[in-house]
């Protein structure tokens, strides 16, 4: 099968597309034939070895210390199921479906095969493939940060630092679902796709600082990396939460020193990989209430190009890989 393979860390041009095995399903697997899947800011983190202060020297041990151990990249897929095993009664071939294999990789490729009791759901029956592919990385993330860790509740004030980009967007749309009156920080470019997603108000980052307002929020989600405890805890409300998506070590090691001294919170640390958030996500998605916000479309023989744009940092939601 093909694959973009990557042998060694560096910019964009060290991804290939290569012929190489194609994966059989065990007893408790389902084959799926890919055919989209994204390059998100992660898999750009772990390609360029460009990681947030404190973690660098732990990423070559982590990833692979002479080359890395996983070469196909990314995160997340849409596809169709080709083959099950011996033991899955979940799915059945022919079945859409879509699937996080997160930090495992592997969906840059024509096949993958996921574990029944993973992070895999049906695909919302509304969303093209495209759609449905770049639904995973942003929206899980998003969703347990905002629920999982942020507790959030009908009413609360909420401010997404970094709204127009892949995690950014989906914070936005899950806190209007949850009831709460959402602020997005982006650029004068992105306000007004940033509006129709949900948010009641945008803050241009290049003409306001959102810290020196006056305002204050329930919730703060940095998805940008821009925000950390020290810039924004005066725009915390006395118990607010701070949720930090792109955070350094400095972050995880304040968490227990703010939580001793104040009645605010911080969340640092990567997202947790459930499969029931992935199955809530595609249930919104169905409901309408979640859609993926997709920037650009290649195909996968010009991905060293989508990787290219992903380096820039100006995406706006997700960059889409056709397979098939």
């Amino acid at each position: 099968m093909k694959a973009a393979v990557y042998s060694r860390y560096g910019a964009a041009d060290v991804v290939t597309i290569k012929e190489i095995d194609k994966p059989a399903p065990k007893a408790n697997e389902v084959l799926i034939r890919i055919r989209a899947t994204t390059v998100s800011s992660g898999d750009w983190r772990v390609r360029s070895l460009s990681m947030p202060p404190g973690f660098a020297l732990l990423a070559r041990p982590a990833l692979g210390l002479f080359g890395p151990r996983k070469p196909v990249l990314g995160t997340e897929l849409s596809g169709d199921v080709e083959a099950v095993g011996a033991d899955v009664r979940a799915f059945k071939p022919g079945d859409a479906v879509i699937a996080f294999p997160g930090g495992s990789f592997g969906c840059h490729a024509e096949y993958r095969t996921m574990p029944e009791t993973g992070a895999i759901a049906r695909k919302p029956a509304n969303l093209s493939y495209e759609e449905a592919a770049a639904l995973s990385f942003g929206g899980m993330t998003a969703l347990d940060f905002l629920k999982n860790k942020g507790n959030i509740q009908p009413g609360d004030k909420v401010l997404v630092v970094g709204a127009s980009g892949a995690v950014g967007s989906a914070a936005v749309q899950l806190a209007r679902h949850f009831g709460a009156e959402v602020t997005g920080v982006c650029s004068a470019a992105s306000r007004a796709l940033v509006m129709s997603i949900g948010a009641g108000k945008v803050i241009d980052y290049s003409r306001e600082d959102f810290t020196a307002n006056g305002e204050t929020y329930d919730i703060i989600l940095d998805a940008a990396g821009t925000a950390p405890y020290a810039r924004c805890k005066t725009s915390l409300k006395e118990n607010g939460r701070l949720l930090l998506v792109l955070s350094g070590l400095s972050a995880l090691l304040q968490m227990p020193w703010v939580a001793l001294t104040s009645r605010r919170r911080i969340f640092a640390g990567p997202a947790a990989e459930n499969p029931r958030d992935l199955a809530i996500l595609s249930e919104l998605a169905e409901q309408g209430a979640f859609k993926p916000l997709i920037d650009r479309v290649y195909p996968l023989e010009r991905i060293v190009e989508a990787h290219t744009y992903v380096d820039t940092g100006r995406k706006k939601g997700s960059v889409v890989i056709t397979v098939v």
